[in-house]
């Protein structure tokens, strides 16, 4: 079952003793805080804090931080090369949530057990994936999964439909900064419908028969439809998921009848499954692609439009 929250008559007290500490375990630069020594009344030179964000994946950390830019305060729960198919709250992060005004998640079950924790939070949470197309998701029946696929940001111009719950979630929080919100919102959105056509021209450079897209887990469905490759995966929609040894020796028959020319590790998932077909393909290894957590924040990488960029020149220098 979920840990216990923390009460809020507690929560400020435990606050200034954790944050610190709380903020370095999940990734994010900590906020100044000035600690009263348990005396309430003592008189504090702290600016008037910003609003506070806690923003789940850091492709959703990536979209907030820039339509947010410094009017909020973000916290992103998972720092890069962490899978969020089996991420586990630190306990004492449950105060981080609870004092933050919004918590902005992926949704479809992609954060696994915390969508619960989410839920329970009601208004608070936005699940971007909710404010999505229904008929542009990838169903649940499609994959053969409890939920559909939740793993949207394969399709730049489908991401850049979430750019409105965002800038409507801020706008709510901060009414004064709206224009603000969404003229940084339309600018990202034009830059993601750039991405696409972009990611389009570039997938067209691979010859027809060659389009087979091979990684550990069922990551690039949305990937797939939007740049026309075929994706074999046989580790399935969730990291949590056990390959067969059955689906393992398909994804290798298959490889050796196509002629495909490399497989592909991906960085937040154990790469023993690919390393296994290729050797036993024959076949090289392509770079590593970012499937569901950007590159590190100082890399190229660490944002999801360089994340996209990398993961589609590795793709087709690698099989055009």
């Amino acid at each position: 079952g979920d840990r216990p929250i923390v009460p809020a008559m507690k929560l400020r007290d435990l606050l200034l003793l954790t944050l610190t500490a709380t903020m370095a375990v999940v990734g994010c630069s900590p906020k100044e805080e000035t600690s009263t020594e348990g005396n309430e009344a003592a008189p504090t030179t702290e600016a008037p804090s910003k609003p506070e964000i806690v923003a789940t994946s850091t492709m959703v950390a990536d979209m907030v931080r820039t339509i947010a830019g410094d009017d909020f305060a973000i916290t992103a729960l998972m720092a890069p090369g962490i899978d969020p198919h089996s991420y586990e709250l630190p306990a004492q992060a449950y105060s981080a949530l609870r004092h933050a005004d919004a918590i902005i998640y992926n949704g479809l079950h992609l954060e696994g057990k915390l969508t619960e924790t989410f839920e329970k939070l009601g208004g608070k949470a936005l699940a971007l994936t909710d404010h999505l197309p229904a008929d542009q998701l990838i169903p649940a029946e499609e994959i053969d999964e409890e939920y559909g696929d939740p793993h949207v940001w394969g399709d730049a111009a489908l991401w850049a439909q979430a750019v409105p719950a965002v800038v409507g979630k801020l706008s709510a929080l901060l009414p004064e900064q709206t224009k603000a919100f969404e003229e940084r919102g339309a600018a990202y959105q034009a830059e993601l419908i750039e991405l696409d056509k972009w990611a389009k021209q570039r997938v067209a450079e691979i010859p027809e028969g060659h389009r087979t897209l091979i990684t550990s887990h069922d990551a690039f469905n949305y990937f797939g439809n939007a740049y026309g490759i075929e994706v074999i995966a046989p580790q399935g929609i969730s990291t949590e998921d056990e390959p067969s040894g059955a689906a393992i020796l398909a994804t290798i028959d298959l490889i050796k009848e196509r002629g495909v020319k490399a497989v592909f590790p991906e960085s937040s998932v154990d790469t023993a499954i690919i390393e296994r077909i290729s050797t036993d393909a024959g076949v090289k290894k392509g770079e590593t692609l970012f499937s569901d957590s950007c590159g590190p924040a100082e890399e190229p990488t660490g944002t999801y439009i360089g994340m996209m960029r990398h993961n589609v020149n590795a793709i087709v220098d690698a099989l055009k």
